[in-house]
């Protein structure tokens, strides 16, 4: 169960956004699907801001190739289960976290289930393959919850040009082109807040691959891309989350 009374801990957090943000926070219930290089930063500044419950989900397992970009990813940690790892990792940092670990690829079915059964303030996509992220952005439009999905860092080397807006306006990059037209034929065009970059990527950075169930391509990576649009959607999760609270919220970017 989570404690009422703010941990000491938080301090600092407490003493910049205030006790009742501080509390909200504490109070809130965050789903978070896709432990890659995106998604397990974005967890950690989510846990690390005071977020008191979050289940975490992904199936798969560290790689070597991961230790570029992955906060998981470590010489020693290789072939081990990413969502094992953040769990661990996690309640290191909070030791009273409410947190709930899949490890699992969820099915489409699985997705829709899960959302229709509990209950959450805000859904983080960071899923990287294209059949499994329209089924949760589906499933989470129709249960009609809050949610920002991740679109391509791969590809990407400029910080300056990661952008937040609606999916409509997202432009240059192919991953979001290929959400949005797949999101039209069911009906969405607009209302699912998108973390992405305008910069144009390079044709040679990109590789395609068999191997993989869901994808068929991937562009190279640097070690701090994903790492920045993880950063930024769990800033404006937080935002989000207090806003009305207080004014001092609103300089959260």
């Amino acid at each position: 169960m989570i404690e009422s009374a703010i941990p000491s801990w938080l301090e600092r957090t407490e003493l910049l956004i205030g006790k009742e943000a501080q509390e909200k926070l504490l109070s809130s219930k965050i789903l978070l699907v896709g432990l890659g290089g995106v998604g397990s930063f974005a967890g950690e500044f989510l846990v690390r801001a005071g977020i008191g419950s979050i289940t975490i989900i992904d199936g798969d397992v560290v790689d070597p190739t991961n230790k570029n970009r992955q906060l998981q990813a470590l010489d020693s940690t290789v072939g081990q289960v990413k969502a094992d790892l953040l769990k661990e990792r996690f309640l290191d940092i909070n030791p009273n976290l409410d947190i709930v670990a899949y490890n699992k690829f969820l099915e489409p079915e699985d997705m829709k289930v899960l959302l229709e059964t509990q209950s959450f303030d805000f859904v983080l996509d960071c899923i990287d393959s294209i059949q499994p992220k329209l089924s949760l952005l589906h499933s989470a439009k129709s249960q009609k919850l809050k949610i920002i999905s991740a679109m391509g860092a791969g590809g990407k080397l400029d910080p300056s040009k990661i952008k937040i807006g609606d999916i409509s306006t997202t432009r240059d990059c192919k991953f979001a082109q290929q959400v949005k037209k797949q999101l039209k034929k069911k009906g969405i065009k607009h209302g699912i807040l998108a973390v992405y970059s305008d910069e144009i990527q390079p044709k040679e950075a990109l590789q395609y691959t068999e191997s993989a169930k869901y994808k068929r391509s991937y562009y190279g990576t640097i070690s701090y891309m994903p790492a920045l649009f993880g950063l930024r959607m769990a800033a404006e999760v937080l935002r989000r989350l207090m806003l009305n609270i207080n004014a001092i919220n609103s300089a959260i970017i």
